[in-house]
Order: structure tokens, then C-alpha cells, then sequence
């Protein structure tokens, strides 16, 4: 019958009795009589269904059961701030209600699909209060509870600026109407007022306590630079909001605000959400650069130019919000040739070359939008896969200067 004795009893015991003297050194009596050596011999020389089921669970059935799953999502840091976000970052303008936008999902499809996005790794969820007039943070909200997820296990990032209809209406309303009404006329911009008005309204709308990540939409040229910091500092101090950042607009205009939060010792914006990809590089001026030199992590929204970087030019796209586009120019057309090239030469998906591209760029995640779970999974496969520089001269080749656009 085996005996089971614990490593510990089993030191005490042959400790106390007086060791024959042999030739191995005092050093190796001390180390042959450590528990760590006494389980590898025990190990072996017990071999009971007791001593194994008490001590030793070492079937492979324990070691799976025990090993905790690896997500499919990668982790980056945002810039050079503390905060880690999943790579991609899940776009939530697509969820929400389909008066809003045709190619929005609602509420019935949306659910399962952010519990899936959680189950991957993908822990990173970008809204606004605009999207689906407040539709889609509520969708986030209801997930949360839906699901039981661990707020704390999540990243949410939304955005403020823009107004949000009162009511179930998801009708946009028009900027000239807005200053003209009593209902409106303190709801939208950068002001101190507008901005605590849509953060508790947002924090109603999800349902928590905090925003990880809160970003002006756009620049507000009506308001002072000052009451916009002081009020963002001041939503982080109260706990409201753990981190600040912003979105499209001119690159001396967000440099300037962060140089207003230096001066004043106040807090600056840790990301830059602007529009960049293989037919988008105007951003590559002046603001990719400021935020590169400084340590603002670059999201970029629009990473796949809705779906024109992920097949070829000849093919329409599947979702509605990639039909109807109007014809693509002759530059961009060469550049997708390439993808389509590098990606059959690589035996990668297209959207995989388009992402790697931004990655060798510096962004820290891009954020995508998914209609299904199948798009999700194809994007979360680019991890990891990395271009050379005679890949990104190839696929930068004929790019020519476009309109900016997307700014305020």
C-alpha cells in the first residue's frame, strides 16, 4: 500500500536523523533534501492513485483544464500612455438602428455579436453618442449585463461633440437648426456645459461607471481651448473618465489644445482617431508625425477604405454600406492591384496586407467595423504577420494627394 507523505514531513523527518556521512558534499546533502528534490524522487516512487489524485494532477485532461485559453486578439499599447487596447479595435458605428443607416445592425444581431468579439480577446469597443443617436452605446450597455462581462475586462471608448435627438428618433439633426432651439442649444460642442451633459448622458446610455477612453469627435472652433481642457482634466479627476482623446481635425489644432493641457499641467490626449489607410495617407503630413514624435497612439478609423483594400477593384462589395460608391480613381486602383498582388504572393487575405501595412506604420490599432463574425475572425488572423520595407515601397507605389476630408 502506497503511503502518502506531504514534501514537508517527509524534510522534517530525514532532518532529524543523523545523516551518514558519504562523499557528497554538505552543499549537495542540503539540495538532495529540499522539497523541490524531494517531489521529483517521490514522484517516481510513488506511483498510488492517492498519492497522484492528492498531489500530482499531471493527466493531460488537468493540464487543459488548468491552462487558461490564449484570445485570438494581440494587445498594444496606446502610444506611450499606460492603457493596453486589443488590436483591432471593434468599431460600434455599425450597431445600433437601421433608421439611422441602412447597413447598421440592430440590437438582435449585435448582441451575439459583441459577446463574440469578448470571447476572442477583442476587449476593445469604440462608440459615440452620435452613432444611432445613442442606440449604439445602449447596445454596448445591454451587452455588458446580457453577457456578464467584467467591466473591468473591457476598454470602452466613446465620443463627445456631436448631439444627440431626444426621443426614439434616429433622425440626424441639422447644424443650423440646433443653436435655434431651447432643446438643443447647449447639447452639442466642446463647452464645459455640452461636454458633462454627454458624458453622463453616455454614462447612462452604457450603463457604467466610467469611459476608458473619452474623445472630442471633432474640434470646436466656438469655444475656448481652455474651458474644453479644463473640462476634460476635470472628467478625469472625478473618475468619470480614466483617459482623453480626440478625432479628425487639423493637426495645429489638436497640437495646440495639447499644448493649452502641458501648460496648465492638466491632462493631454493619449490618442488620435483620424482617417488612414493605403488610399487615405493624407495624414501623413504633419498629423501622423506630431503624434509619432510625441507618443499620441494613432486608432485610425476607415484602416480597409469600407471593404476597397479587402477585394479586388472589380468586385462589389457585399455589405450596403460598400455599394453605391462612385467609380474609383485610376491611382487607387493600381494600389489595390498590389494588394491583391502581395497577398496571393504572400497567400494572405487582402485585408491582412492592408493591416500589416498600418502596423509597419506606427498605428497602434485600427478600428473595424463588423457586420458578422466571419469578418471578424478574417481580421483578427492578421496578427502577427509583417511586411518588409520593399513590401510597403511596392504598395505605397503611384499614390497621388487627395482632398482632405473627415475633419470638422
Amino acid at each position: 500500500m502506497n503511503v502518502c507523505v506531504s514534501p514537508n514531513q517527509l524534510y522534517a523527518r530525514l532532518t532529524s536523523r543523523q545523516i551518514a556521512s558519504t562523499p557528497k558534499s554538505l552543499a549537495a546533502l542540503r539540495a538532495d533534501l529540499k522539497p523541490t528534490r524531494i517531489l521529483q524522487s517521490q514522484r517516481r516512487r510513488f506511483s498510488g492513485p492517492v498519492f497522484q489524485r492528492h498531489h500530482f494532477p499531471v493527466s493531460k485532461r488537468s493540464i487543459r483544464t488548468m491552462a487558461t485559453e490564449v484570445p485570438k486578439a494581440e494587445y498594444r499599447q496606446l502610444g506611450k500612455s499606460g492603457l493596453r487596447v486589443s488590436v483591432p479595435i471593434l468599431g460600434a458605428m455599425s450597431i445600433g438602428d437601421k433608421r439611422w443607416q441602412k447597413w447598421v445592425i440592430e440590437e438582435d444581431e449585435a448582441l451575439p455579436l459583441l459577446k463574440a468579439a469578448y470571447d476572442r480577446g477583442l476587449n476593445t469597443w469604440d462608440t459615440a453618442n452620435v452613432y444611432s443617436n445613442g442606440a449604439s452605446e445602449e447596445i454596448i450597455g445591454k451587452a455588458i449585463k446580457k453577457y456578464n462581462i467584467p467591466r473591468h475586462k473591457l476598454v470602452i471608448c466613446t465620443k463627445c461633440c456631436g448631439t444627440v435627438r431626444e426621443g426614439n428618433s434616429p433622425e440626424v439633426l441639422a447644424l443650423q437648426d440646433i443653436d435655434k432651439t431651447v432643446d438643443y442649444v447647449n447639447q452639442r460642442g466642446l463647452s464645459r456645459q455640452a461636454i458633462f451633459a454627454a458624458v453622463n448622458a453616455s454614462l447612462a446610455r452604457l450603463d457604467t461607471l466610467y469611459i476608458d477612453l473619452l474623445q472630442i469627435h471633432r474640434f470646436d472652433k466656438t469655444v475656448p481651448i481652455e474651458e474644453t481642457m479644463k473640462a476634460l482634466h476635470d472628467l478625469v479627476e472625478s473618475g468619470k473618465v480614466h483617459y482623453i482623446g480626440a478625432s479628425s481635425m487639423w493637426a495645429y489644432q489638436f497640437a495646440t489644445m495639447q499644448f493649452c493641457a502641458e501648460k496648465n499641467g492638466w491632462t493631454k490626449f493619449v490618442s488620435m482617431q483620424n482617417v488612414y489607410n493605403l488610399l487615405y495617407r493624407e495624414e501623413e503630413r504633419e498629423m501622423n508625425k506630431f503624434c509619432l514624435e510625441t507618443g499620441v497612439g494613432l486608432i485610425p478609423w476607415g484602416p480597409l477604405s469600407q471593404g476597397q483594400l479587402a477585394r479586388p477593384h472589380h468586385v462589389s462589395g457585399s455589405t450596403e454600406r460598400s455599394t453605391g460608391k462612385p467609380a474609383v480613381p485610376e491611382a487607387d486602383v493600381k494600389i489595390i492591384t498590389h494588394v491583391e498582388e502581395l497577398a496571393k504572393k504572400k497567400d494572405w487575405k487582402m485585408s491582412h496586407v492592408a493591416l500589416a501595412w498600418l502596423a509597419h506604420k506606427g498605428v497602434s490599432s485600427p478600428i473595424c467595423g463588423f457586420s458578422n463574425v466571419a469578418r471578424m475572425d478574417e481580421a483578427l488572423e492578421a496578427r502577427g504577420k509583417e511586411l518588409t520595407e520593399e513590401d510597403v515601397k511596392y504598395l505605397e507605389d503611384g499614390y497621388l494627394p487627395k482632398t482632405v476630408f473627415g475633419h470638422g
